[in-house]
């Protein structure tokens, strides 16, 4: 399984600098949405990782898909908003809680 990094430029450059081989730079919200759909479809991510404004910015419909994707396992960093809980994230991917 890989680890699959979707953003802005700013975001994803870490991430690109650490050895992650599937980065995808988007420059805005129809581009994110494409890339989005892409790697929801491929069989290879396991996890993905995303800024939390660019999941905001999507559409409802492609929000909850992330929000409810068990493979791969969305993960939401940064940015205004609540995030996710990488605990909850684990356990809905696991089927258990591994902090308890």
């Amino acid at each position: 399984m890989e680890l699959a990094v979707i953003g802005k430029s700013e975001f994803v450059t870490g991430f690109r600098l650490a050895g992650v081989r599937k980065v995808y730079e988007t420059a805005d919200i129809a581009a994110t949405e494409s890339v989005v759909k892409s790697v929801l479809e491929d069989k290879s991510v396991g996890i993905l990782v995303m800024h939390n404004d660019d999941i905001g910015n999507l559409p409802e419909i492609l929000r909850k898909n992330l929000n409810e994707s068990v493979q791969p396992t969305v993960v939401a960093l940064g940015g205004s908003g609540s995030g996710s809980n990488l605990r909850d994230k684990i356990k809905q991917a696991v089927g258990v809680d591994l902090w308890k």
